[in-house]
């Protein structure tokens, strides 16, 4: 009776939720809601919540009943590989604007590099929210 009386005082271990992948959802493919869901686990570097992961991007393949990390998601592409894309050069008053080449597939705020097509040198910039590329000035 003691027993039972000392585990109704304790506190119970708060066990914290995860998010796992429902279906294998190969790499490239956007999250819905139904592409995963919440276990009674605590899975170390995994998601904690399906808003987190819904409308993100697998960067890798995601396996059904394993965890999704927020390593395994980005923002959707808007730039594939070898795709033409503006390069713009901004430098105070100085505004230069080219094409280039993608040389990654990425969304926006990723940094991929780009042949610009008129020298057929490579550089790197960010990806911006209209599929632009932002070269920034070296320091």
């Amino acid at each position: 009776m003691r027993i039972l009386a000392l585990l109704l005082v304790l506190p119970a271990m708060a066990q914290a939720d995860s998010l796992v992948a429902t279906r294998t959802i190969p790499a490239q493919s956007v999250l819905a809601e139904t592409d995963v869901t919440m276990v009674a686990a605590e899975i170390p570097g995994a998601l904690a919540s399906v808003p987190e992961a819904v409308g993100l991007e697998a960067r890798v393949t995601l396996y059904a009943g394993r965890p999704v990390h927020a390593g395994d998601l980005g923002p959707p592409a808007i730039v594939d590989r070898n795709q033409i894309v503006t390069l713009t050069f901004t430098a105070g008053a100085l505004a230069i604007v080219t094409e280039g080449r993608a040389l990654a597939r990425g969304g926006a705020g990723d940094v991929i590099r780009v042949m610009n097509l008129a020298s057929r040198s490579t550089v790197t910039g960010r990806i911006m929210a209209g599929g632009m590329v932002q070269v920034a000035p070296n320091p």
